[in-house]
């Protein structure tokens, strides 16, 4: 049924090109992605370092040239539950216990995770200074067609740290506009006529805007920092200090446009200077003053172009120290330390950073006879509205070590090691950033080749089966043209601020937001989605219903 939808929605889609309209189409994108910042850095692969060894060029951004049909229902089912989502996951980090009894397996053989345990251990001996976080989140979708069945959502994963490409998305749905109604929407000149670029289609049934829904994921994003760039309040220094936020990005940090969206935005739209540091130099320009001298303990940043200047920093929004390469030294870790024992409001603090780990959702997915955790951290919210969260999770199992020893073998390891079910399974280590996945028939020689006590670092996630149908265009940052099937995956964007309450896990929420999305494209035999690590193009969407 769902591939039978989209078998009509992509009969013809997207347009032909002749070579010529084509050629028109590549060079306004080419030229629109650079008037617009819609750019990326680029990898050495694309520009060797002997032709850029200063690092002064940048490419468009990899982008579709269409837009891509998506369900107008299961885009607003997605968009309906981001402000829950975020809701839960402040929760998550409020309760310590909770996520201590979830992650102490995992801690315990994964360096990673036990040393942004560490560091939240030693300030929580400390003390902390700051009751108040900041989430800026980013929740994965993909749609899900098995045969005969209506096309429904499926939450790939949660992201609670370094939410990226919020810019060029905003981007990227203002250009495939631009595309689609330029220079008017009954006559646009650079796509080819096509009944999904109309209000309807009697053809097929089918009704659409005709162009991308609006995408509000910089104003959203760059809200959550300004609500939690105010709720810090006057400075903590003595004497009192101008005010900033720091943005902590890579030493070699190639989406620096995406980033550069938000804090331009910040500045023109809310008056709120930021500064980009990067991980390397924490150390060398931020200072906390002495227990003695200021206990409040407010970061003190000194940008290095203007040594006699010093800023109070409000917020630290962590855009790296995510992975495990973004600790390349001991130092790297002190810093991390250094960041998350200061009065600056964290987006995340180590305990939001833990919560967005794979296992954390695959426990989220249990449910009777196993606990209802997901009940249980939103109480005040309507069984049917659970039932609409719960409709999004993909079947997820766990492989611990402690169930090595039962009995019985699990059902996530029986899964993983028997080579016909394991072909409809993603292995998913506790890592955030692509490449890091095993995929099908490659997960029982590596759960095989590894010590089975370090089997408990990984959950086992059934395959999201998207419409086989689906066909874009691609405009390459090399500048390569390639069509075919494709696989789109969904991010919704949302922010939320709250206050943790002493003696309590439940925090008092003070904003909750959702809006702007991100849509990636890929082609359809390619596992990866991530962008920036090269499998990915930037898409917006074109939302069809049936009539």
């Amino acid at each position: 049924m769902a591939d039978q939808i989209a078998n009509k929605i992509y009969a013809d889609y997207p347009p032909a090109l002749t070579p010529e309209q084509e050629d028109y189409l590549v060079q306004t994108v080419k030229n629109w992605t650079v008037e617009h910042a819609l750019t990326v850095r680029p990898s050495a692969a694309i520009v060797p370092e002997e032709t850029n060894p200063t690092g002064v060029l940048a490419t468009s951004a990899p982008v579709t040239l269409f837009p891509s049909p998506f369900p107008k229902a299961c885009f607003q089912q997605a968009k309906s539950l981001q402000q829950i989502y975020n809701e839960l996951y402040a929760n998550i980090a409020s309760d310590e216990q909770w996520l201590e009894d979830v992650l102490k397996e995992l801690i315990a053989v994964d360096d990673f995770l036990a040393n942004l345990w560490k560091v939240h251990l030693a300030v929580k001996e400390e003390g902390y200074v700051q009751d108040l976080s900041l989430g800026m989140f980013r929740s994965d979708y993909m749609l899900h067609a098995p045969e005969d069945a209506p096309v429904s959502l499926r939450q790939v994963e949660f992201n609670t740290i370094s939410s990226s490409f919020g810019g060029l998305a905003y981007k990227v749905t203002d250009m495939h506009t631009h595309l689609a109604t330029f220079p008017s929407p009954k006559q646009p000149v650079a796509y080819p006529p096509h009944p999904l670029f109309s209000s309807s289609s009697e053809k097929s049934n089918i009704n659409t805007i005709g162009r991308p829904p609006p995408n509000e994921a910089v104003p959203t994003l760059v809200a959550g920092l300004a609500a939690a760039h105010e709720a810090y309040g006057t400075s903590r220094s003595t004497p009192d200090l101008p005010t900033c936020i720091l943005f902590l990005v890579q030493d070699a940090e190639r989406n620096v446009f995406d980033q550069l969206a938000l804090s331009t935005h910040l500045h023109k739209h809310h008056n709120i200077p930021s500064f980009r540091l990067p991980v390397s130099k924490i150390l060398a320009y931020t200072s906390i003053p002495s227990k003695d001298s200021n206990p409040a303990r407010p970061l003190v940043y000194t940008p290095p172009s203007s040594p006699s200047t010093q800023f109070e920093v409000t917020v630290v929004y962590f855009r790296a120290f995510y992975a495990p390469t973004d600790y390349e030294t001991p130092s790297s870790w002190a810093a991390r330390h250094h960041l998350e024992r200061s009065a600056a409001i964290k987006c995340p603090t180590v305990l939001l950073q833990l919560s967005g780990s794979k296992k954390v959702q695959q426990v989220l997915t249990s449910r009777p006879p196993d606990t209802d955790h997901l009940k249980a951290f939103l109480t005040e919210h309507s069984e049917a509205t659970l039932e609409s969260l719960r409709s999004t999770f993909a079947p997820q199992y766990s492989l611990s070590a402690s169930q090595l020893e039962a009995t019985s073998e699990p059902e996530g390891i029986r899964l993983a090691l028997d080579e016909k079910s394991a072909v409809n399974h993603v292995l998913k280590p506790q890592r955030e950033g692509g490449g890091n996945n095993i995929y099908r028939d490659n997960i029982p020689p590596f759960l095989n080749s590894i010590p089975k006590d370090q089997w408990k670092q990984y959950i086992l996630m059934e395959l999201i089966h998207p419409p086989s149908a689906a066909k874009n265009t691609v405009l390459r940052s090399d500048g390569q043209v390639v069509s075919g099937n494709v696989i789109s995956e969904l991010g919704i964007f949302g922010t939320c601020l709250w206050r943790t309450v002493p003696g309590n896990t439940v925090p008092e929420i003070l904003h909750n937001t959702e809006g702007g999305y991100l849509l990636r494209t890929k082609g359809k035999d390619s596992d990866e989605g991530g962008v920036a690590a090269g499998f990915s193009s930037l898409d917006s969407l074109i939302l069809y219903e049936e009539v």
